[in-house]
């Protein structure tokens, strides 16, 4: 069950979300406009769940073309709810805007409530009585700063809401796309989706908030979740790009797979690294997105020099430790658009996999093998030797891989990225996170008896 929040700018639309969802999932700020895309947040009232769609501010006489695919985006939002919340500013009274998109939602399908935002006491709820000239029935009194009248309103949106249980889905796999300011990640996503889902401009910095987007790949859940660009923290320009920036991090965070999406132009600059490595140590299972492919077949049709494809991915695992993979795509021809996904399906597989304990021994003993357990002294005693004698994998997302050892003093660093390297390579876990304890011999009984 979804419902649209609509209104003009700056009438407090996603503050009020806010409120409603009890998080803090939309970027809030006093400069009107900072929402432009559809942004879907969670919430549940009474035992009933839906999903709040926030919208941007809806300006029919703004002749910005970035104005123009707000309206669009909201209507959008509007053509897939199930209610609308038309939200107004109780103190600025009624406007000609607020006319305008009230005659829009008179002529929809969907039942309307009138939120008056902005009533931040009770000597401000007589406000609300002059939103009745909108035709949309009794206005509401709220405010998204205090509290005042939300329990009402969404007692409102749930009675409003049409009859039946939602139905349970499986878990799906989280897919953050993300990367530096303009590489065409918000054009990947329509891509993925094949339809203009989030909105695209040459202007750097266009999408603000972290949109998740449900997909389905061959009966596979995916959530897409577009984030806003990453720049160096000493580039960040102002306060609102500091918070899109914040959500982007965190959408790493909460997500299983991040596609870094780089320019093609540029090859993999030392930013995309950062965010590669930020994404990593986040424990997402991550893959480089070489976007923009097809301006490279354009470059060496005028006899310029091509990016080398091999020296990028070369340099990437020379850079990360986690070696992941580098991909070729084009959002804006579809070429291996596809393969992305498929990718990103098959390193959420790997993280929440799991490798049967007689199939790891059977590795550790083919690693003894290719490269003897180094040497270390014992004290004042001769040198002994590294003895590993079983190993086995204790969780999964990421996955985590213990192997007893006869001395952990002789676990050396250089053999222990061997193992790890050598793990990578045989059960294809490239640029996915995990971790190798070296567990002595006794140790895990001593602290089971603890």
């Amino acid at each position: 069950m979804k419902v649209a929040v609509v209104g003009y700018p700056n009438v407090g639309k996603s503050s009020l979300i806010n409120r409603l969802s009890g998080s803090r999932g939309a970027v809030v700020h006093e400069r009107p406009g900072v929402t432009r895309d559809r942004h879907e947040i969670g919430c549940e009232w009474n035992g009933r769940r839906f999903t709040l769609i926030d919208t941007g501010g809806v300006d029919f006489e703004d002749p910005d073309p970035l104005a123009g695919s707000i309206r669009d985006q909201a209507r959008a939002g509007l053509a897939d709810a199930e209610v609308a919340v038309l939200v107004v500013d109780a103190r600025a009274g009624v406007r000609p805007g607020d006319e305008e998109i009230a005659d829009l939602l008179r002529r929809s399908d969907v039942p309307v409530l009138v939120a008056a935002n902005k009533c931040d006491s009770v000597g401000e709820i007589p406000l609300a009585s002059e939103f009745h000239k909108l035709g949309l029935g009794e206005p509401r009194p709220v405010s998204a700063t205090q509290g005042l009248g939300s329990g009402d309103l969404l007692d409102a949106i749930v009675a409003a809401l049409p009859a039946g249980e939602q139905e349970e889905r499986a878990q799906a796999i989280a897919l953050a796309v993300i990367g530096r300011p303009n590489v065409g990640k918000s054009s990947l996503v329509n891509r993925f989706l094949g339809e203009q889902r989030v909105i695209v401009s040459e202007l750097a910095g266009t999408t603000r908030d972290a949109i998740d987007v449900p997909l389905e790949v061959d009966g596979r859940e995916l959530v897409l979740i577009d984030t806003a660009g990453l720049r160096r923290q000493a580039k960040v320009a102002d306060a609102v790009e500091y918070y899109t920036s914040l959500r982007s991090q965190r959408a790493a965070e909460r997500a299983d797979v991040a596609l870094v999406v780089c320019d093609a132009c540029d090859g993999v600059t030392a930013q995309d690294l950062r965010v590669a490595e930020m994404a990593m140590k986040a424990g997402c299972a991550t893959a480089l997105v070489l976007n923009k492919w097809d301006l490279q077949e354009v470059r060496e049709q005028a006899g310029e020099r091509r990016l080398d494809l091999g020296h990028e991915r070369g340099r990437v695992a020379q850079k990360l430790r986690l070696r992941p993979r580098v991909l070729t795509a084009s959002a804006k021809t579809g070429r291996h658009v596809h393969r992305l996904l498929a990718e990103a399906i098959a390193l959420g597989d790997r993280m929440s996999g799991r490798i049967p304990t007689p199939e790891l021994n059977r590795f550790l003993s083919e690693v003894v093998q290719a490269r003897q357990p180094p040497l270390a002294a014992s004290g004042r005693g001769p040198q002994r030797r590294l003895k590993m004698l079983y190993m086995t994998q204790i969780d999964a997302s990421p996955p985590r891989f213990a192997i007893q050892v006869n001395s952990r003093t002789r676990v050396r660093r250089d053999y222990a990225y061997f193992i790890e390297n050598r793990l990578r390579a045989r059960y294809s876990l490239d640029g996915v996170p995990l971790v190798i304890d070296f567990v002595e011999r006794g140790q895990r009984k001593n602290a089971r008896a603890a």
